[in-house]
Formats: C-alpha cells, structure tokens, sequence
C-alpha cells in the first residue's frame, strides 16, 4: 500500500480544495468531480468545447487540428499548433483558449522547462486575455497544479506557496463548513490525518465516509475531503471502501469524486466496480462518471463493457452515445469496426452523429473513407450526410477526393458543405477548387458561398481574384 509524504499530501490537496471550476484539464469542460483530480471534466469539457466551434473564424482549421493532437496525447505538437494559433490570430475568438491548451499541453508534457513555459503562457493569457472565462476561472487551476508539480520535483518556492495555499484553503473550508467549536476540532483531527501512515488513517476515513447527514455543511465537507485523503492510499484492497461510496453517500458531488478516483486504481477488481455502477446505478450522471472512468481505465475488458452498453436495448440514448464517444477515444481498430457495424445497424440519429465524430477522432484514411460513403450515400439522411462530410474533412480526407465527390454531387445542401470542409483544409490544393467553383459553378449561390470562404483566407491568389470580379464584374 502505498504512502505519501507531507509536500505531496498538502499539494493535493491544496489542488482538490482550490479547483472549484471544470479545469480540460477542466480543458475549460461541467459537472463537479474534476476537484478530485484531472480526468473526466478534462476530456469531458474537450469534447463539449469542440462541439462548440465557431467555422466563420479564420483560425477555426488550425484550432481544431490543434485538439486533434491534443486528443492523441501529442502534448509538444499539440503545444505548438495552439501556439501558432493565437500568434496569427491574436484576436481570433480562439487566441484564449489556445493559451490555456497550449499551458495544459506543456503541463501534460510534464519536464520542468514545459512547466516554466505553461506558467508564462497562463500569466500570458491573464494579462492579454483577461477578460476572458478561460483566464478568469481554468488558468488559475492550472496554475496551481503546475505549482504542485513543480513542488514535488524540489522547487523550494513553489513548495512554499503550495503550502500556504494549502493552509489557507484548509482553515477557510473549516471556517465556512463547521461553525462549532467542536466540529472545528473534528476538521482539525481530519487534516492532521495527512501526517499519518495508511493503517491509522484508513480505519479513522471509514468511520467519517459513515457519517451521512446529508443537511449537515460541516460533515458534507469532511467526507469530501476523506474522499479525497482515501484515494491518497487506495488500492485493490480498499476499493470497496470507494465503491460504498458510490452507492450509498447521500452527497452527488461526493459519489461523483469517488468514482473518478476508482478509475485510477488498475486491476479487474475496479472494472467489474465501475461495470456495477454501469449497469445498475439509476444516477444518470453517475453512469455517466463510471462510462468516462472504463474509458479511461482503458483494458479489453472495459473496453468490451463499452461496446455491450452501446448495443444495450432500453438504456439511456445519451448515455449510449457517451459510451460511443470514448470508444472513439481510445483509437483501436477493433472500437472502430465496432462503430462501423453499429452505424448501418441503428436508426437512431444520436447514436449516429456520436459514432460519425468518434470514427473522424481515429483519423486514418479508411476511416476518411469510410465517412465519405457515409456523406455519399443518399438513403442516409441529409443532416447526417452533412455531418459525415464535415467530419470527413477532419479526419484527412484529401482535397482531390473532397473535389471528385463535389463534381459528381447532385445535392446542393452537400455541396455547400464539401466547400466549407474545403475552407478548412488551409493548403494551396483546396484554395484552387475553391477557385474553381467561384469561377465556374453554374450555382450562384454555391459560388458566392466559394467566394465568402476564400475571403478567410490569406492566399495572395484570393485578392487577385477578388479584384477581377470588382474590376471586370465576372
């Protein structure tokens, strides 16, 4: 079993207590268990913030290929793109979240020269955007995780602030939760339990994890930090203690907190846990946590358990769609052969929109491919067709077969996508179809359409075209 010593206990938690908002880490998505640890409000907030792009943005390509990377665990690549996006599009509706994610990269990357770099970015991103909810909220979790980083490699001053902050946090939480003086010396006992080795302390947390009155402040916020203390010492052994956690503690936030800190213990024992809360927990947004923590666990085991409840019949749409989402995730081929098959096997439109973004997240060009069927197939519905072409353009389809599929596309509505995910492909091939179709489209509307999307471009080639039309009205 393994024990922690003082620094790391009060950097702990100093992070737990001090990340009151969704840190991608919260990459910057929304429910409340990211405190316990980064996880599932990292991704989670990812893939909400993806769904939200803004297309009309000139840095809308290279934003998005940046969360590509990021999604893969490229984290220096990644670091780079988001880089180069806010250094060429300084006021680009993306310039502050690409601070943060080029900070949370660097973070991820984890040397001591890319934490010193992440802190210049956050301090970057609090000065230039500070009006920002990025830089008034996530950078300042980040910022003191960083912090603990650094502490536990041997920074003396980030130790220093790390363990003030911590004693801040510790005395403010105790003020605000336990009025009494007795209940002030019950917050005092259960922090001094940081010093104590795993046999005192386990049996001292269980009996405080028992302690459930749920309209009491003060014992609310002990069994949130006893879940937080035990995950400090849990192992195989004590994943039960975790488990009656999440089936009993009358608390969200705390049954939310202790299932993202069962997926962090490997071992089939926390599989078959997290598979219970799955299939029988009536908390939706449990289930939700417990799909999240399978795909982070990332065995074949729970990996199978995703695929089951994305076929289960009479389960939750949303939360099928979920387990779709980090099959997708995870980028093995046997996930995506499963989507594939699924997809032709579902009517329901949700299920099918999830499965056409978790495919593109495999990049690969059988997978581009494979969407390009999908958008080419006309007894699908147009919507999704649509979806599958914007998609396509993401996972690296080429701009000759965008082009050949634009030539031989009756559908006006699809055409009129194919142009936008050409818009977004950034190279010189893609700026000369959409020329192309400005210059030759018989469709009015398409060649305006052409037109408005080279306008975001920088290409010298788009100016010059542009001045022919005003000067010789073509």
């Amino acid at each position: 079993m393994r024990k922690i010593n003082t620094l790391t206990s009060m950097t702990g938690l100093a992070l737990f207590f001090a990340v009151s908002v969704p840190a991608v880490l919260a990459a910057p998505q929304v429910v409340g268990y990211a405190r316990a640890g980064e996880g599932y409000e990292d991704v989670k907030e990812a893939d909400r913030v993806s769904e939200a792009l803004y297309p009309q943005d000139p840095a809308d390509s290279a934003y998005r290929a940046a969360r590509t990377e990021l999604n893969r665990s490229n984290y220096r690549s990644a670091a780079e793109m988001f880089a180069r996006v806010y250094r060429q599009y300084p006021q680009s509706s993306y310039a502050a979240q690409s601070l943060y994610y080029q900070a949370f990269a660097l973070y991820r990357n984890g040397r001591e020269r890319d934490l010193r770099e992440a802190q210049e970015a956050l301090r970057e991103l609090q000065r230039d955007y500070a009006s920002s909810e990025v830089a008034k909220e996530e950078a300042e979790a980040l910022l003191a995780r960083i912090e603990g980083t650094l502490a536990r490699g041997g920074d003396a001053r980030a130790a220093e602030r790390v363990t003030r902050s911590a004693r801040v946090i510790v005395s403010d939480g105790a003020a605000q939760a336990c009025e009494s003086e007795e209940d002030e010396m019950r917050m005092a006992a259960l922090n001094a339990l940081l010093q104590m080795n795993s046999e005192q302390a386990i049996p001292i947390l269980q009996r405080v994890l028992q302690d459930r009155e749920a309209d009491n402040a003060c014992t609310i916020e002990m069994r949130r930090k006893a879940v937080f203390l035990l995950s400090q010492h849990l192992d195989e052994e004590n994943v039960d203690i975790m488990l009656d956690v999440v089936q009993n503690d009358p608390d969200p936030d705390i049954r939310g907190q202790a299932v993202f800190w069962l997926s962090q213990v490997p071992g089939e024992r926390t599989v078959s846990a997290l598979e219970e809360i799955v299939l029988q927990s009536n908390d939706p947004e449990l289930q939700e946590k417990a799909i999240f923590s399978l795909g982070q666990v990332g065995s074949e085991r729970a990996s199978q358990i995703l695929r089951d409840y994305a076929m289960r019949d009479g389960a939750p749409v949303e939360l099928r769609a979920n387990a779709i989402f980090w099959l997708g995730q995870q980028g093995k081929g046997v996930n995506v052969r499963f989507l594939q098959e699924i997809y032709a096997e579902t009517n329901e439109a949700e299920i099918k929109e999830k499965i056409l973004f978790s495919v593109s997240q495999s990049g690969g060009s059988q997978n581009g491919e494979w969407l390009l069927g999908i958008a080419s197939d006309t007894s699908e519905p147009m919507e999704l067709r649509k979806k599958a072409m914007f998609w396509a353009g993401q996972a690296g389809v080429s701009v000759v077969e965008m082009a050949s599929l634009y030539e031989t596309m009756p559908d006006r509505e699809l055409k009129e996508q194919i142009i936008f995910a050409l818009s977004q492909q950034g190279d010189d091939e893609a700026v000369d179809k959409l020329l192309d179709i400005a210059r030759s489209e018989t469709d009015i509307e398409l060649r305006k359409q052409a037109i408005f999307w080279l306008s975001q471009s920088d290409d010298p080639r788009v100016a010059e075209f542009l001045m022919e039309i005003i000067e010789g009205g073509e």
